[in-house]
């Protein structure tokens, strides 16, 4: 059997009625689209989404919440994630550079140090915020904090 050989199985391929062809051809006269009106003419379109009379789910649905176009979002580290990650990728300095090169971070991530657990070891940080308790522990540890703009 080759690409060209094959063909449907037997009264599987229906002619399709035509519309509008005459009344003995069965669907003649309004051509099963109803007596006037615009769905019944040639060339109607509706708008996408239109619902006729009925109210439109955009303005049914409520509005809800408020989108604040100051808000800031940052990616956090806390203590404890920074220690174990200075150890596994052997940091010196916890930057942006630094994050964004281990795939951290993205390029425009903002980064904030939260002080959720403890930090022993000596490190520099530069990064976009860092709370007071995280910025206390690191100072003890004898490490510094450089907040970026």
């Amino acid at each position: 059997m080759k690409l060209h050989e094959l063909k449907p199985a037997a009264g599987a391929v229906h002619k399709v009625k035509r519309l509008g062809r005459g009344e003995a051809s069965g669907k003649g006269g309004t051509s099963t689209k109803g007596n006037k009106g615009g769905q019944s003419r040639a060339g109607y379109k509706t708008k996408m989404a239109h619902e006729g009379g009925q109210m439109p789910i955009q303005r049914r649905v409520p509005k809800r919440g408020f989108k604040n176009p100051g808000h800031v979002s940052y990616k956090v580290f806390n203590l404890a994630q920074v220690e174990l990650l200075v150890e596994k990728y052997k940091l010196e300095e916890f930057s942006l550079e630094n994050l964004y090169i281990n795939g951290l971070v993205s390029r425009t991530d903002k980064v904030k140090i939260l002080g959720n657990g403890e930090i022993a070891s000596k490190v520099a940080f530069k990064v976009h915020a860092a709370s007071a308790k995280a910025k206390a522990a690191i100072e003890a540890a004898g490490g510094t904090v450089e907040v970026l703009n």
